[in-house]
């Protein structure tokens, strides 16, 4: 394995877990969020809000794998050049670099829309306190931010 192999792994983990915990999340919000919706049709505007949240966590994802790719030359193509002077301590630096975001990304993803989903019980018994459900799901958002940005600060070190 290479060190350019190393860091295409690390890149594609970076956009494959938090997509992966942002696809769970949103269909957890939506299986509690088709029930809420049963009930009352008229909560449907508010629920998809929280259903969108825990989405968040794979647009980072996306970011962070087309800068990674674009760190590695691939748009520019310089990536010709990357193949030899990538070593495999460069590789195994980028790949730790894109775990941040990987990580938080799969469970941030997760455990935001559990958290949604219990805010449709929220919204269900009193639908005027979709900005109290909505706050307590941007807390964890702030973490998956966190993420992204150290990620984002370890990238451009190349």
């Amino acid at each position: 394995m290479t060190g350019i192999t190393i860091a295409f792994l690390g890149a594609a983990l970076a956009v494959a877990l938090p997509c992966t915990g942002s696809a769970i999340g949103v269909g957890t919000v939506g299986r509690a969020g088709a029930g809420a919706v049963s009930v009352d049709p008229g909560k449907f505007s508010r629920a998809l809000i929280l259903q969108i949240l825990p989405g968040t966590q794979g647009l980072y994802g996306l970011v962070v794998w087309f800068l990674a790719l674009m760190k590695l030359g691939v748009f520019d193509g310089t990536i010709t050049a990357n193949l030899d002077a990538f070593t495999m301590q460069m590789g195994v630096r980028f790949f730790a670099s894109c775990l941040p975001v990987a990580i938080g990304g799969l469970l941030f993803g997760m455990i935001q829309g559990r958290l949604c989903a219990s805010d449709l019980s929220l919204l269900a018994k009193r639908s005027d306190e979709l900005s109290k459900g909505i706050i307590l799901a941007i807390m964890v958002e702030f973490y998956a931010i966190l993420c992204l940005l150290a990620t984002f600060l370890m990238l451009n070190n190349f």
